[in-house]
């Protein structure tokens, strides 16, 4: 509450749009077409100025695409700041404040903003996803730790952790208008959807649960009991099992959510925490934050496959889209790792500010 909307920056094809004003075109075509002092006339045609201008527009916004495109977005919950990372240097670009702890991230299904959700300032920072830059922020979002997009792009799901409910916006694109304030019983964490939209399923790290909300009438279909603080929630890419962290043991738990019933428990390290897929949903990194690994899972066979040793307790994870580089955001050292996912090594650890969390970058793998 509290703050105002702020203006987008201007962006660097606006400035040099503005900067092609009839009063400025003169010198412009002198640098261009001969480096000399003499004037050249505004008003008499020239295809080579015309070529030139427009070879210098486009190389304008080359080079603005090329500079943009690389940007990494790593949330510091503790520090209510935002580091820009260079993607291919590893060196911070930019740093902003924002709002208290910051969580959680999420690109709008237009993937035209990148929504930072919060939670204790109770609002969402929308910034350009290239570059970065805040582009609006929009106020009285209570306590939104975790936000998500349902896939029919019709609503807006914010877990309420502090307050223990679940909010559901109506979403038309651009607004987000309250449909519900759903209770539940303690510390709703992370959310995963059902494919057709109709449903919402939230763990509940404070009472040992998953819920699952019907989205178009805004009640609870079902709560089922699952292991010690329960974090992180995907779903499998047949729709059969739905995966959930659990935090408080080394396990990833396998729930059969048709019939509400756990099928399997898939050893991982001790504070499985949160899921990353690959671009074909067929394997997950799971993140355990006590153990400093990051396991593989195999989701057809549900089984761990691969274990990546990373330091400082991974959190939240942003794969590539060509599949070769996984960043981790590392809670404990105030760092973010890069790691080669076929050697399965860390390449890189990189300073930011403390408890690192939420981690986007646009060139990332869709899930």
């Amino acid at each position: 509450m509290g703050y105002s909307n702020d203006v987008v920056p201007g962006a660097s094809f606006n400035a040099f749009g503005t900067a092609l004003h009839a009063q400025q075109r003169p010198t412009l075509c002198r640098s261009l077409e001969s480096g000399s002092n003499q004037s050249v006339p505004t008003h008499v045609p020239s295809i080579r100025r015309v070529f030139n201008r427009i070879a210098l527009s486009a190389l304008t916004m080359l080079a603005v695409g090329a500079a943009q495109a690389n940007v990494v977005v790593v949330l510091n919950s503790r520090d209510a700041t935002i580091s820009l990372l260079d993607q291919d240097t590893y060196k911070e670009v930019g740093n902003l404040s924002v709002g208290k702890e910051p969580h959680h991230l999420m690109a709008t299904p237009d993937n035209k903003s990148l929504v930072v959700a919060s939670a204790v300032s109770n609002e969402l920072i929308f910034l350009d996803p290239k570059t970065g830059q805040i582009q609006r922020r929009v106020a009285g979002i209570a306590d939104p730790y975790q936000i998500g997009f349902s896939p029919d792009k019709k609503w807006f799901v914010a877990n309420a952790l502090r307050l223990d409910r679940v909010d559901i916006y109506a979403f038309d694109g651009t607004n987000m208008t309250l449909a519900k304030r759903v209770p539940l019983a303690r510390l709703p964490s992370h959310m995963a959807f059902s494919s057709d939209s109709k449903t919402v399923f939230i763990t509940q790290q404070g009472s040992d649960q998953i819920s699952a909300i019907d989205l178009a009438t805004q009640q609870v279909k079902w709560t089922m009991p699952v292991g010690k603080l329960p974090a992180g929630i995907a779903m499998t890419p047949d729709e059969k099992y739905l995966l959930v962290g659990i935090m408080g043991s080394d396990y990833v738990e396998v729930i059969d959510w048709r019939t509400q019933k756990t099928v399997k428990r898939i050893k991982a390290g001790e504070g499985a925490h949160n899921f990353r897929s690959t671009f074909d949903r067929r394997y997950f990194f799971v993140s355990n934050r006590v153990s400093n690994t990051i396991n593989i899972i195999d989701t057809q066979a549900l089984t761990n496959v691969g274990t990546i040793n990373v330091p400082g307790g991974p959190d939240c994870m942003e794969l590539t889209d060509d599949g070769k580089t996984l960043w981790v955001t590392l809670r404990w050292i105030k760092k973010v790792a890069v790691i080669d996912v076929a050697s399965k090594k860390v390449i890189k650890l990189i300073p930011v500010g403390r408890s690192p969390h939420g981690v986007y970058f646009i060139n990332h793998a869709l899930p």
